[in-house]
């Protein structure tokens, strides 16, 4: 095998379209674009969004909301994802990156434990937050909740 004998697996590619290459070529004359107009002009047409001058989509819908740029995200866990661990462990950011704990991890401000779920065994958890059901759950199956900053 040789780099000059290499081809594109059959229907992959597609054969270009010749435009204004003679009335035999199904493309000729008109290139497929109609009787003159804006549309049938070199570099006609307008820009995506242009609606004939009317007011546009984008500005007659109101604008809402706004995005913190300074929020801070943090990795979701909930009790039900802590649950089937063996006693003992301790939980922080990296066993919870390591062991695909979380649906999504984010490298930015840490760990925050929700309480949806139960938990049995008791677990040592160092994360940024806590919610109270969660704190409560965890020291009540005999566990501890280290907050870090």
């Amino acid at each position: 095998m040789r780099v000059d004998t290499l081809s594109p697996a059959e229907g992959a590619t597609s054969r270009v379209k010749r435009l204004g290459r003679g009335i035999g070529s199904g493309h000729g004359k008109t290139s497929c674009k109609g009787h003159k107009g804006q549309w049938a002009r070199s570099g006609g047409g307008v820009r995506p969004g242009f609606e004939g001058g009317q007011m546009p989509l984008a500005r007659r819908v109101p604008k809402r909301g706004f995005h913190n740029k300074w929020a801070k995200e943090y990795t979701i866990v909930n009790l039900s994802q802590l649950e089937k661990l063996p006693k003992g462990t301790v939980v922080d950011f990296g066993y919870v990156a390591e062991h695909n704990l979380a649906k999504e991890v984010k490298n930015s401000a840490g760990l925050k434990i929700l309480g949806t779920g139960e938990i049995k065994v008791a677990l040592t958890v160092k994360a940024a937050k806590f919610s109270e059901s969660a704190k409560a759950a965890i020291e009540k199956a005999g566990g501890t909740c280290e907050i870090i900053g």
